[in-house]
């Protein structure tokens, strides 16, 4: 692999230092600065550089063309820059994108670096339930002490490992993170250990559901005490806060003490907050729901069941779930069983049963190697990295869960499911539902939903999922054709088709200079007149730029292809943009690959010329022939490569 070292020490000597730059951001072919002072840049030096195309200064930011190999060049500036430790924050703007796609986009890189570890953690849970179950050892064994500290361990002290992985993904120093996740976990701040050791204050909230004892206050101000162990959500808004106080603090510390006195600052402000305001609001979010759902139940259980199983996972990702354990609580030391929280229990099979479908039918190796666990791990009772490492992320999964959830959520409450001893998890919960009275009708109607949905959420699933997260096709075994002695070769043509419905322009006549003068591959401009990008070929999503305004793609004839949708359409950060495949995707003609919105995009004054290219090294093909019609509709032969194949293969 080329070491492109030296000419990112080339790039950011002549645009006047590291200094100088503000933020550096790229796109699928250029590398996208914004300098403090674009007059230092030496733009002649520049151009005239080997592996750089050209330089461009538009819409703000001073663009450095490389072509394919511009990731490589980023990761080296990143490298020998300080822009890394900055975070991805400050390197990126915003994105300003639909917001389920954001909220997604946030919680799977909060989760995604700890998926693993959780279904291990998932399964070693489960099967120290298991053993005890089968005789192996009892609960009281220093085995099962020790084995339920391996497996719970993670999901108790959750917000240390969320504390750090949200840090890096709202571009906060990432110890800094993980320091507030332990003081969110400080045993002296817990509720429990408050409640223990204290005497209340005084109450606030009196008469509502959020009466809570203050046993503590802050120069004046009360704190109410939570139980913030295995919580999600207050640590994850404690660290967006904190990442804003950190920018804020960088501007007027002094460099000379910046290292240790901006975390001490952004500790001091942001866990206060946090403690006060952040964390019980959040947790008062799930005392809403709880409430809801009781109110809602004393008018028909049927509905109030189906509510639970269909929101549960919801509530799960965002960590509300903890509002229904005080009511559970309640209710079993008031009735000796509680029928409020226990239509959740359909969810834990029906996203077993989901994630059990989507390993008979992926073909995707590291989908399927995750998908087993997650289903031994779901049917022991945690679900959580099945929902965050494979059905949120695929979304349609994660839907089908929620529904059969509801659905059986909803046969759970009009049967009025009960459980009556608190403990086990999963296919263990089933002999806390044996009635004290020794009598199985509710265990016969726990079983029976507990199949329904593992049935049902396998089946649904089974039929409609459709696997977006294929392999790479294998690399051809077959050598390239050689080209250079075409006298006993013969012409093999490849059609790219057009992508959308649009005016032709040659390439040549486009807006941007890179593009028209040919560096970045032969080809031509469309100016679409419709809002989605169809595949022009069959193969494989190569590329697929994070704001999904440029696509590369290699065809099952192993040609490189190239899709621009728009011109400096990257600074729109992904808005009016939505994709309907994921990088690594094997396509088909006429898929639909991305959608936009052409009128929204033009509005915020951005050209639509949409330039298709081959980006294949010239060597290995023989021509290519573009079109010489003016308007093109979707489907109809946009371009031909002319390859020289030899004969007899």
């Amino acid at each position: 692999m080329k070491n492109y070292e030296d000419l990112a020490k080339k790039i950011v000597k002549e645009i006047g230092g590291e200094e100088n730059i503000q933020s550096l951001t790229h796109c699928i072919t250029r590398l996208r600065f914004k300098l403090k002072d674009e007059s230092k840049a030496n733009d002649e030096v520049l151009k005239n550089t080997a592996g750089i195309v050209t330089v461009m200064r538009s819409g703000g930011q001073y663009q450095v063309v490389i072509g394919n190999q511009v990731p490589e060049v980023y990761a080296q500036v990143m490298k020998l820059t300080h822009l890394e430790e900055k975070g991805q924050s400050e390197v990126q703007e915003k994105k300003k994108g639909k917001i389920l796609d954001n909220v997604l986009d946030v919680v799977s890189g909060i989760f995604q670096p700890i998926l693993g570890i959780m279904a291990a953690c998932g399964m070693v849970k489960g099967l120290n339930a298991l053993f005890v179950a089968m005789g192996l050892y009892s609960s009281q064994c220093g085995a099962y002490l020790i084995f339920n500290g391996i497996g719970d361990g993670l999901f108790t002290f959750l917000p240390l490992f969320l504390g750090y992985t949200s840090a890096k993904k709202f571009g906060l120093k990432p110890m800094v993170g993980l320091v507030a996740g332990a003081i969110m976990c400080y045993p002296g701040l817990q509720a429990s250990s408050l409640s223990a050791e204290m005497k209340p204050l005084y109450s606030v909230f009196t008469g509502t559901s959020f009466e809570s004892k203050i046993y503590m206050d802050f120069f004046g101000i009360p704190i109410i005490a939570m139980n913030y162990m295995s919580t999600v959500i207050p640590i994850i808004f404690v660290v967006y806060f904190a990442s804003k106080c950190e920018k804020f603090f960088n501007k007027f510390v002094p460099d000379l003490v910046k290292f240790f006195f901006v975390p001490m600052l952004t500790l001091l402000v942001a866990l206060p907050v946090g403690f006060m305001l952040i964390g019980p609001v959040t947790i008062f979010g799930s005392t809403i729901i709880s409430e809801t759902v009781l109110a809602i139940r004393n008018i028909s259980p049927l509905l109030a069941g189906a509510i639970v199983g269909f929101t549960w996972q919801i509530l799960v990702i965002f960590g509300m779930h903890w509002g229904f354990i005080p009511v559970y609580i309640n209710n079993m030391m008031t009735f000796g069983f509680d029928n409020v929280m226990m239509p959740f229990f359909a969810c834990t099979f029906a996203t077993s049963g989901v994630v059990l479908a989507i390993f008979y039918k992926t073909k995707n190796k590291q989908l399927k190697e995750l998908a087993l666990p997650n289903f031994i791990s779901g049917i022991f009772g945690v679900t959580e990295p099945a929902i965050y490492g494979i059905t949120l992320p695929l979304k349609k999964p994660f839907i089908i869960s929620c529904i059969v959830g509801g659905l059986v959520g909803g046969y759970y409450g009009h049967f009025n499911f009960r459980k009556f001893m608190v403990g086990g998890m999963g296919i263990f919960e089933f002999p806390a539902m044996i009635a004290p009275d020794g009598s199985m009708s509710n265990l016969i109607v726990a079983v029976t939903g507990a199949v329904m949905a593992l049935v049902l959420g396998f089946l649904f699933t089974f039929i409609t999922f459709k696997d977006k997260e294929e392999e790479k096709k294998e690399e051809k075994n077959l050598e390239k054709p050689e080209i250079k002695n075409p006298e006993a070769s013969f012409i093999k043509k490849e059609i790219i088709k057009s992508p959308f419905n649009g005016k032709v322009i040659p390439l040549k006549d486009a807006k941007d200079e890179a593009f028209a003068c040919g560096a970045l591959g032969r080809g031509v401009v469309i100016v679409p007149e419709d809002n989605t990008l169809y595949s022009p070929v069959d193969g494989v999503v190569a590329t697929l730029f994070p704001t999904l305004h440029a696509i590369g793609i290699v065809t099952d004839e192993d040609t490189e292809l190239l899709i621009h949708v728009g011109i400096n359409t990257v600074q729109l950060d992904g808005k009016h943009f939505k994709a309907e495949i994921k990088e690594g995707d094997r396509i088909s003609v006429g898929q639909p690959l991305v959608t936009f919105d052409r009128e929204a995009i033009e509005k915020e004054g951005y050209s639509m010329e949409t330039p298709v290219l081959v980006t294949s090294d010239p060597d290995d093909y023989f021509d290519l022939i573009e079109t010489d019609a003016q308007e093109i509709k979707q489907g109809e032969t946009l371009l031909s490569v002319l390859y020289l194949e030899k004969e007899g293969k």
